[in-house]
């Protein structure tokens, strides 16, 4: 049976309703939503974790600094998204909520995966209960458990993965191609950051501007959130601009 049948039939109105062949629709709309979202990657590295995101910013009044895609959830996990950034918001505050609430209670930081499994539960739920809609949005969550670097995958139906790098939004097919061919665990964070940023301009093209990455990592040795500085971004960019010129015989 075809899509537009099943829209005819009303198998799309609803997010209990299982298609004849076994498909939730509105779920498929809210990945769909997801892979026109703006790109964001996350890597394990060396020496660490790393997060890497388009803002698209496209309108020159706007203040960067205002689109958030890159948030703390604690000092030792962050978080990016790409979707419905409202929808982010939510999940994020209920994370950065959970991490705050476990620190009260047991006096030490929450592990990643459970930040991620709390996330899931909520999306799921949002899958089987009438009335509700599936968030439209995937979540990297990435963090340092002890020494340990992690990396998830959050999707809309709240199905999670552990990755060694990813990416999530409108370059995923492109971007992961490259971290299939370039990306190596030995990487540390900066060489990571420079892969990033080759991969997002190879999405992006003649749109790729400093303005609109944002970025942050956590260190295995510090174990602290940082945001990369626009400084940085910008000399990398650079250099990777060097690299392309044809060196002079």
């Amino acid at each position: 049976m075809q899509p537009m049948q099943h829209q005819m039939m009303g198998y799309d109105r609803a997010i209990t309703m299982f298609s004849p062949d076994g498909r939730l629709l509105q779920v498929e709309y809210a990945k769909k939503t997801v892979r026109q979202g703006s790109t964001a990657i996350g890597m394990v590295c060396s020496d660490g974790v790393l997060l890497v995101a388009d803002k698209r910013v496209v309108d020159t009044l706007m203040v960067p600094e205002s689109v958030e895609k890159i948030w703390q959830i604690d000092e030792n996990i962050g978080a990016a998204a790409s979707g419905i950034l409202s929808d982010a918001r939510v999940l994020i505050d209920r994370a950065q909520l959970k991490a705050q609430q476990n620190r009260v209670t047991y006096d030490s930081e929450i592990d990643t995966l459970t930040i991620v499994k709390d996330i899931c539960d909520l999306k799921q739920i949002c899958t089987q209960s009438g009335g509700l809609r599936p968030f439209g949005v995937s979540i990297l969550i990435a963090g340092i458990d002890e020494s340990t670097p992690k990396l998830f995958e959050t999707d809309p139906i709240g199905i999670y993965f552990q990755y060694k790098a990813t990416a999530i939004g409108e370059g995923e097919v492109e971007v992961e191609e490259i971290l299939h061919s370039e990306y190596k665990p030995e990487l540390t964070i900066e060489d990571g950051l420079k892969l990033s940023l080759k991969s997002l301009k190879k999405v992006l093209g003649e749109n790729f501007n400093v303005e609109r990455i944002d970025a942050a990592y956590i260190t295995i040795a510090e174990r602290k959130f940082k945001r990369v500085l626009k400084s940085r971004i910008e000399k990398l960019s650079s250099d990777l601009k060097e690299d392309k010129k044809p060196s002079k015989k």
